[in-house]
This record gives C-alpha cells, structure tokens and sequence, in this order.
C-alpha cells in the first residue's frame, strides 16, 4: 500500500479529489477558499473588536481552519515520509527556459537558485519575496479571494467575479513568466 501512495499519480487524479471536495462542499453549503483563514484567525485572536472587518461569527468558518491544518499536515507527511526523493520531472522546453535565465533543474521540488536558504539570504531574494508577499496579500484582499477560492469553488458556483479574477491571475501569471522573471533573473 505505501509503494502505491508513494509513486507518481496521474495528473487527472487530483481533477477527480478537487471535484470529489467540491460537490461534498457544495452539498453543505459551504464556501472553499484558503485566503480566508487569515481572517478567520484575525477574529479568533479578537481583532473584530476594533475592526468592523473581523467581527463575524468566527466559530462558523471552523471547519476552513481544519482544512488549512489537514493540508499543512498533509503536505509534512508526504515531504517526510512519502518521498522518494527524485527530482520533480519537469519538460526538456522548461529546463532550458530555466537554464537561459540562470537557474538549474531541480534536483528536488524546487530550483535552488530560487528556494534555498542561501537565496533566501540574498538582498534579491529577500526582496523578491517581500514584493511578492505584499502583491499576493494586496492581490488576495483586492480580488475577494485567492486562487484556490475564485478558480475552484467559484468557478463551480458559476459566479462571473471569479472567471474574471482567474482570467487575470493567467494573465498575471504570464506576464510574470514572460516579463518579470527574465527581468530579475
């Protein structure tokens, strides 16, 4: 049993899950989206006391910060326990594309050049995550949502407000690719 978790799954199999977790959160009533947690724990820790934002019946949302533990645990026990330790297998076109701006192949999940802690540690580096921090954060706030809550759950709700939010992540997405990322790299 732990050979089959531990091998590469077709990509489909995580369209069926993420369908599978739709239709069960559809049923319930409720909404998916990971961006909200931070405000979930912001009233938790009682900052609707002095912000209008925040003051909401927090203990409602519970569930949300289940799935946030669930998925933090899940992605520790697969890392730690599961992995076989083979670098991500990534198209021949991609690791050429890297190669022009600089950066090698993974030899794990991610490129060292931009995920280690000598990157980290870099006055670029720092700053490119901060950047990137405060426009993700703005970006969350701005759109109502993140990724996983515009492009799964509304999309399924069929709602226009996220087809347009995850048409401009695309095209946030590939102006980064195409623009930023040769610019910084």
């Amino acid at each position: 049993m732990l050979e089959l978790i531990r091998q590469p799954w077709a990509w489909y199999t995580s369209g069926a899950v993420i369908a599978l977790v739709m239709i069960l959160l559809l049923f319930f009533g409720k909404s998916f989206g990971f961006s909200s947690n931070l405000r979930i724990m912001c009233a938790a820790c009682g900052a609707g006391k002095n912000i209008p934002f925040f003051d909401f019946d927090w203990r409602s949302q519970t569930w949300n910060l289940l799935f946030l533990v669930g998925a933090i645990l899940g992605g520790f026990i697969s890392s730690e326990f599961l992995s076989t330790g083979e670098a991500v297998q990534i198209s021949q076109a991609t690791v050429q594309d890297l190669q022009q701006l600089g950066i090698s192949a993974p030899d794990g999940l991610q490129p060292e050049e931009i995920f280690s802690l000598e990157a980290l540690f870099s006055v670029r580096s720092f700053l490119i995550l901060l950047l990137g921090g405060f426009m993700i954060g703005f970006g969350t706030r701005y759109a109502g949502g993140c990724t996983s809550g515009h492009a799964i759950s509304g999309l399924s709700n069929l709602q226009l407000p996220s087809l347009i939010a995850v048409i401009g992540f695309f095209i946030g997405g590939l102006f980064t690719t195409f623009v930023l990322l040769p610019l910084l790299f």
